[in-house]
């Protein structure tokens, strides 16, 4: 049976990639080092492959259901989570002081990947609580640090973020739900809300709901929401879960996959006695949930790897295994049939795989070395520019691997051939889990959007000239190496693509943003190309070095890093060149299309 990562590749990743060793000479990580990074990446394997991996399967079957008063799910749940909170992973990025680790969040988001790898559904519990943590911790006050951060990285409490509404879904200027100030502070919290993952469960002591709401007479649109911290149980001043909240679970919400997580309709404040407190100011809401968002994005992005991972060691150790047909100088009956990793069909399925999951790791794990750079770069010049390449790179970070990791799971299905379309064999779930991940925080059509009409474009362009600085700096290195120069050149022109392409759209969204945005998936796309290219070459840059160290036992695995990029290269990033062509074209096709001629 396949393992949930590839160990090698995930220490590649972090250690010869992007130097995280380097991160203990700062000096809040000063009492780390590679010894206790790969101690928690133990940690995390272990548990995650003992008590997350064998229920997966299971917690897909027997999906919670809800009697009319609490929800219902198999039991291994909890006993994981128990785990999964005792060894101190929900609060792992914290300080000593919060009882946390004080590990560089690439790390935190390394270990937390394999959880995701072993089974998605369970570990969106902690997903969801340890982004609502950060979001207290970072605007709450001291008061609500005690009632309720406090609790949350402690894994008594978990959390959820409350957005979307019947009536809105993504557009949240038009959500209704309202919170009406009360005599002492608080405020009376009224509306639905749906689609909230993990929203209502028996797993935790309390839920703390995040939730956007307006107050009456404040400003209309995205303007006037405000963030309010709302919970299942009402908190005493120590943190002491008490009366229920006026919260209701109305109803579960059955999904194609992702079944181990509840996905709920709440209803707050059907008697009235919805009580919520206000995060930080009023009015700027949603400035603090795009805290957690953005967090997230990147996060459905790892989720989105991860599924595409597992599918894609399924689907290598099922070519090794499964003998079938022979070669096509082979037409004996006599002679023994060849795994059918032998036909060049299935390498070439496999090369897809390794090239799109390998690079969509990678491209989450850098994105979380921005983070660590941002909080604890050298100077405050090198923490505003790790801000930028992340909000730059935030959306590609969540919708590249929600787009070709799913394709990843597409190709192991088609790898088992109909085996792989049966309950018997693991990819089907995998297929299904991840094609959720397109959807989840944001559609592809939303992250183009801001992209190319805000990302691309803001600050007279700044943190795309600051990713190009970077790029060059890889294409320089590459160049100096014989064996990369052509991807080198090769890449330094997808470049010089993107750069026309924004020169060419630039006066258009000025004078006409509905048409310079109406094909800006496809910019997304080419972009979101471009940087695996550079993602890839980095990795080559590294696998040539390693293969010049002479690592005894490493050779194939570098091999393999190698003809991964020399693929991606013939085979995806030529691509760009007629997506570029398209958007400079202006066409118009989606805007004049008729609604009823469809």
């Amino acid at each position: 049976m396949a393992g949930i990562i590839n160990r090698r590749d995930l220490e590649f990743q972090l250690f010869e990639v992007l130097d995280t060793e380097s991160l203990t000479s700062r000096p809040r990580y000063a009492e780390h080092s590679k010894e206790t990074f790969l101690a928690v990446l133990d940690t995390a394997e272990a548990m995650a492959t003992e008590k997350f991996a064998p229920h997966n399967h299971k917690a897909d079957e027997n999906e919670p259901t809800f009697d009319g008063s609490s929800v219902r799910m198999i039991p291994e749940v909890k006993e994981a989570l128990k785990h999964f909170c005792e060894a101190g992973f929900i609060a792992a990025a914290h300080d000593f002081e919060r009882g946390g680790m004080q590990l560089p969040v690439v790390m935190t988001q390394a270990a937390f990947s394999l959880f995701k790898s072993a089974n998605v559904g369970t570990a969106a519990y902690p997903f969801l609580t340890i982004g609502n943590a950060n979001v207290i911790h970072r605007f709450g006050t001291e008061a609500q640090h005690r009632k309720y951060l406090e609790p949350l990285l402690a894994g008594r409490f978990f959390g959820t973020m409350a957005l979307t509404e019947p009536q809105a879904g993504s557009s949240l200027s038009d959500i209704t739900t309202a919170a009406t100030p009360n005599t002492d502070g608080t405020y009376s919290i009224s509306g639905n809300k749906i689609f909230i993952s993990a929203g209502d469960h028996e797993l935790s002591e309390n839920i703390v709901h995040l939730v956007l709401a307006k107050i009456p007479g404040g400003p209309p649109g995205v303007k006037g929401i405000s963030l309010f911290i709302v919970p299942k149980f009402r908190v005493d001043e120590d943190g002491t879960p008490g009366a229920k909240n006026d919260v209701t679970l109305t109803g579960l919400i059955h999904k194609m996959g992702y079944r181990g997580t509840t996905s709920t309709m709440l209803a707050f404040g059907e008697k009235g006695q919805c009580i919520g407190e206000l995060v930080g100011e009023a009015h700027k809401g949603l400035s603090y949930m795009f805290h957690m968002m953005n967090e997230a994005r990147i996060g459905v992005g790892m989720g989105a790897v991860m599924l595409g991972y597992r599918g894609y060691l399924a689907s290598l150790a099922y070519a090794r295994e499964r003998p079938q047909g022979r070669a096509p100088t082979n037409k004996s009956p006599a002679e023994p049939q060849v795994p059918i990793i032998g036909h060049a069909d299935v390498k070439r399925m496999l090369l897809a795989q390794k090239a799109y999951v390998e690079a969509g790791y990678a491209l989450c794990l850098y994105c979380a070395r921005l983070v660590d750079e941002q909080r604890v770069g050298a100077d405050d010049t090198a923490k505003q520019e790790a801000g930028l390449l992340l909000d730059l790179l935030t959306p590609i970070a969540k919708s590249w691997p929600s787009q070709w990791c799913l394709e990843a799971n597409s190709l192991a299905i088609q790898i088992h051939g109909g085996y792989g379309y049966t309950r018997e064999y693991p990819v089907e779930q995998f297929y299904r889990d991840n094609r959720l991940n397109p959807i989840h925080e944001g559609t592809h059509g939303i992250q183009a959007l801001d992209l190319l009409g805000r990302k691309a474009v803001m600050n007279d362009g700044a943190a795309m000239k600051l990713f190009m600085r970077d790029a060059q700096q890889t294409i320089a290195a590459a160049k100096a190496d014989t064996a990369l120069a052509g991807h080198a050149a090769e890449l330094d022109a997808a470049l010089g693509e993107i750069a026309t392409t924004l020169q060419a759209l630039g006066p258009v969204l000025a004078g006409n943003p509905t048409l310079a945005l109406a094909n800006a998936v496809l910019f997304l796309e080419a972009f979101g190309h471009t940087v695996i290219a550079w993602i890839w070459l980095r990795q080559a840059l590294a696998a040539r070095h390693g293969l010049q160290q002479g690592v005894a036992g490493d050779a194939a695995f570098y091999r393999g890093k190698l003809t991964a990029c020399r693929w991606f290269y013939r085979w995806e990033l030529p691509k760009t060149t007629q997506w570029h062509e398209l958007l400079r074209s202006l066409d118009d096709t989606t805007l004049t299309m008729p609604a009823e001629s469809f």
